[in-house]
């Protein structure tokens, strides 16, 4: 397994030029720098400075090592050589998409041009994301990135063959229908721990919500089997979540309506993209300073009959109650 390598920054760079035009060995310098001499050697080579009408001028210059540095790292930053990429990749994260799914929507769609969603990650932590401040406009806001091999302690309450690499690929393709993603909207803690259940069928795109009043797991897993029992069990197959703590008594699923339980990777919301998108949608109606406490049913219901009632461009420009009321009739057909 090959080792992580981490660039000079300038400062290094400015040391190691002065101590170069000192006659340093270079064994010396990378001790000083905390550095293996490979890395001594390799900057160098790639970034000394030639000039072949003036030799004289030869050698390693911090500023100019680090100037052809960034200059070598922008060609490989698309986001910054292509501008109608970058805007075109923000547009898509304003609506909701992870970056994860603008990557591989760019590989379905072959774009000529296209990122990996490392590289949308990369660009937004980049001093020039920074500067643009593109972070907000990530799933999860952070200023910075966390760090390589970053963990929250580990959730006991998943079970490793409830994990995404053991769901059914039918599900993941959305080849089968009654499959469901699921999340909490949570609002400002000034107004307590009222939250709100994001609930959203796979292949139609239909969405339910359900106001909680706390974050405990089992009354969030109650209002889920009241919500979903009276449809037909093949539409209530199976809901995804994530890792969080009000969602570890998943056991009552099963045992209430047989759904089965999946969950995300640890750190992994894009997983689950299909109701975060809808999230992102049901901010315009419920943005995070709403008080939770004075949300009606009523209310939450007109919501979803919104989003359930516009047409999606991935349905075909069908809308979601179209397809999800298909479906429906066509599992009471096989049941007859």
């Amino acid at each position: 397994m090959g080792t992580h390598y981490c660039h000079l920054k300038l400062d290094e760079r400015r040391k190691l030029a002065k101590w170069l035009e000192a006659k340093m060995p270079i064994s010396e310098i990378a001790d000083r720098l905390g550095r293996d001499p490979s890395t001594i050697y390799r900057d160098i080579k790639r970034n000394r400075y030639t000039d072949k009408e003036i030799p004289e001028l030869d050698g390693y210059h911090a500023l100019v090592a680090q100037d052809k540095y960034e200059a070598r790292r922008a060609i490989h930053r698309k986001m910054i050589v292509y501008p109608e990429l970058k805007e075109a990749i923000e547009d898509r994260l304003k609506a909701g998409w992870s970056p994860e799914q603008i990557a591989g929507r760019m590989r379905l769609e072959r774009h000529p041009i296209r990122v990996s969603h490392e590289t949308i990650y990369r660009f937004a932590y980049s001093k020039d994301g920074r500067d643009e401040q593109f972070y907000r406009h990530l799933p999860e806001h952070r200023r910075r990135r966390r760090p390589r091999g970053y963990r929250r302690h580990n959730r006991t309450h998943i079970f490793d063959t409830q994990s995404l690499s053991y769901r059914p690929e039918s599900i993941s393709e959305r080849a089968e229908f009654g499959h469901w993603e699921c999340d909490l909207m949570m609002f400002r803690k000034e107004h307590g721990k009222v939250n709100v259940t994001s609930l959203v069928e796979r292949v139609s795109r239909y969405a339910v919500v359900m106001r909680n009043e706390d974050r405990q797991s089992k009354p969030i897993m109650e209002a889920l089997i009241q919500g979903l029992a009276p449809l037909p069990a093949d539409a209530r197959q199976s809901i995804t979540f994530d890792r969080g703590t009000e969602f570890s008594a998943w056991r009552h699923l099963k045992a209430g309506i047989g759904a089965d339980a999946w969950f995300c990777d640890p750190q992994s919301p894009y997983q689950k993209g299909t109701v975060e998108n809808t999230n992102n949608r049901l901010r315009k109606y419920l943005p995070r300073s709403t008080d939770p406490t004075a949300l009606t049913n009523r209310y939450l219901r007109s919501i979803c009959h919104r989003l359930n009632s516009t047409p999606r461009k991935c349905l075909d420009y069908r809308t979601p109650a179209e397809v999800f009321e298909t479906k429906l009739m066509e599992i009471q057909n096989r049941l007859e």
